[in-house]
């Protein structure tokens, strides 16, 4: 399938030939209204592709250039909470791999589980734990697209972490640094639980990122990670997590977002 998906996507995207693929969680989409030239691909156009039900998520696929770079943007993921299977996604990555992506760039929303990392923050993720129970390479593996038993010791590219940092520097945007826990959603955490993930290390909880991350490391890419800190855990603050404070702390956030990915994306080389 990811062959027939891949041939879908090139016909409609002319002469482009994108070595970057980003992936816009909730509430982050707006980067996508940035690129030029762009080509629009409803995400119900390509047989095989995936819908993304949640709200905050455009459902499109856009091509085109982003400071310089030829770019694929999915303006809008899938969940395993939506029903999907995480071998699903594993198909969306090998697809873009197959149209030549070498290097990914993933956003989401996520909720802190530190006082020191606020909701309107950007956290640069360092590394994860996958606390869902499964993993996107479950079943037979291609040795043509990557190895049996990938390590994920590197998974979120030292020099891309070192870069961004730099450039948050320069920007004057405050770029908090930390540990990503994947959890299936889609409830938001009890308050023992949310004790339990800073017990485990974590400094942030979303339910998205690390399947796609486990599969762009399969697939040899390099990769950045960017959470948008929308909320605190349960029991962190007086009010429940909600998806509208997500999104409404997404959108706040999102300018700076925008302005440090489109500074990375002007340092680096393809690939």
């Amino acid at each position: 399938m990811m062959h027939q998906i891949a041939a879908q996507i090139r016909t409609r995207i002319g002469n482009f030939r994108p070595q970057i693929a980003l992936i816009l969680g909730s509430g982050l989409g707006s980067l996508a209204d940035s690129i030029q030239d762009a080509v629009s691909i409803n995400y119900t156009d390509i047989n095989g592709f995936p819908r993304s039900t949640v709200q905050g998520h455009g459902g499109r696929l856009i091509v085109g250039r982003l400071a310089g770079q030829e770019v694929l943007c999915m303006q809008g993921r899938f969940h395993l909470y939506e029903g999907y299977s995480p071998q699903l996604i594993n198909t969306i990555i090998k697809a873009f791999q197959l149209l030549g992506i070498k290097s990914l760039i993933v956003t989401n929303a996520a909720g802190s589980l530190r006082k020191k990392i606020a909701p309107g923050d950007l956290m640069l993720i360092t590394d994860h734990i996958n606390l869902s129970g499964t993993n996107p390479l479950i079943g037979p593996n291609d040795e043509r697209f990557g190895p049996r038993f990938p390590g994920l010791a590197d998974a979120y590219t030292l020099d891309y972490q070192k870069k961004a940092l730099s450039i948050a520097k320069s920007l004057k945007i405050k770029l908090k640094q930390g540990v990503y826990l994947w959890t299936l959603g889609p409830t938001f955490e009890t308050k023992a639980e949310i004790k339990m993930f800073q017990t485990l290390g974590a400094d942030a909880v979303g339910m998205s990122t690390v399947p796609e991350v486990i599969c762009a490391v399969h697939s040899g890419m390099k990769v950045l990670g960017i959470s948008v800190i929308t909320n605190y855990g349960t029991g962190l603050q007086k009010i429940s997590p909600s998806h509208e404070e997500t999104l409404a702390e997404g959108e706040k956030a999102a300018q700076n977002l925008s302005r440090l990915i489109t500074a990375f994306l002007k340092e680096i080389n393809n690939g």
